[in-house]
């Protein structure tokens, strides 16, 4: 049975957030892509080589997203005209002043809520077995507001922003998904007995749409407590929705659980626009020298293939890499192997054949 990529539980066919139609003869379908700093590039050539191998009817639309350009007209245009893009990592220099691009993106097109899976692999022993979560992060607001000021010399101040509308967007689209993929809990994480209106409008918020989903059990867990029963048992979760900073900071941690940022895959979900990422850094001690693991963009490269309906297409490559990893034979340096990026590119698409 094909599986939806990442995860150990879910027919393809109840995969798409949105999706175009498509006839049966496809038409190659447009995608823009933000290769990114440091490995981006190298990355991104091993994965857009991977999905040509393995047949994927997709033309890209190349676009630079950097400091020096931030998120241009063309990139605006790009992503808005074709609706889906692919983006490696993106540095931001620490403590300089400059925005986050990532956040950028989110905000220019609405990215309101941030899937990322955590799924043991196969063959990768870790110190848990068969992690299968989701964390879904409310994406455009929280502490990540970028409303901050300096009042006097040597006091900052930031302002978190809460509002009804994208707690009850988010809590929306957690619900969904836990029905769609055939998941049986939610867990709202929070810090309201601290942060009483703010946290407290998240909660209330979630409390308001788990009523309308009597099927689907509902949890609440305050952000400490949550941590530390990760730790001890991520078996015990499903899908865990959050606000922005503590979405962020707890979807790293369901990451270590499985083997790092370099296995996982994310997606940035918009009404309009859909943006798949590799969410770990850009490694400039590594840039250039055909080192870098592709997985991480591959893996979300299969979520944006499955969300376009092509579940066949995003199995086969998902099923390719993991294939590959199990295997052990051809791994790069990250994976306790000594294999290069296209090495182990190779190895993928040789999969394609077998």
């Amino acid at each position: 049975m094909l599986r939806f990529p990442i995860s150990n539980r879910v027919a393809a066919s109840k995969t798409p957030t949105y999706t175009r139609s498509f006839s049966a003869k496809r038409e190659p379908i447009r995608a823009t892509l933000i290769p990114g700093d440091g490995i981006g590039p190298e990355i991104s050539d091993a994965t857009i080589e991977i999905i040509k191998q393995a047949g994927v009817p997709i033309e890209w639309e190349r676009v630079v997203v950097s400091p020096e350009t931030g998120v241009s007209q063309e990139v605006i245009d790009s992503v808005e005209r074709n609706r889906v893009a692919l983006k490696g990592p993106l540095a931001t220099p620490i403590g300089k002043g400059h925005t986050s691009l990532n956040l950028a993106l989110r905000k220019q097109f609405n990215l309101y809520v941030n899937v990322r899976p955590s799924v043991s692999i196969p063959g990768f022993k870790t110190l848990y077995d068969d992690v299968d979560l989701v964390v879904m992060r409310e994406n455009t607001e929280g502490e990540y507001s970028g409303i901050e000021f300096s009042v006097v010399p040597g006091l900052a101040e930031s302002v978190k922003l809460i509002t009804k509308e994208a707690s009850t967007r988010v809590a929306d689209y957690a619900f969904k998904y836990a029905q769609k993929h055939q998941r049986k809990r939610v867990t709202a994480v929070h810090k309201a007995n601290i942060m009483r209106l703010s946290d407290g409008m998240f909660i209330e918020s979630c409390r308001q749409v788990a009523d309308r989903w009597p099927s689907i059990k509902y949890e609440e867990l305050v952000i400490d407590n949550a941590t530390m029963k990760l730790t001890m048992n991520p078996n015990q979760f499903d899908v865990l929705v959050l606000p922005n900073l503590y979405g962020d900071i707890v979807s790293d941690l369901c990451a270590g659980l499985i083997g790092g940022l370099g296995l996982t895959p994310s997606a940035n979900i918009g009404q309009e626009v859909a943006i798949f990422e590799a969410v770990h850094g850009t490694a400039p001690d590594i840039a250039g020298q055909n080192k870098a693991n592709p997985t991480a963009l591959l893996l979300s490269a299969c979520m944006m293939i499955t969300h376009l309906g092509m579940h066949e297409h995003g199995a086969k490559i998902q099923n390719a890499v993991l294939e590959t990893i199990r295997e052990g034979k051809t791994l790069t340096g990250d994976l306790g192997g000594k294999s290069s990026t296209s090495d182990f590119a190779a190895a993928i698409i040789s999969k394609f054949r077998d």
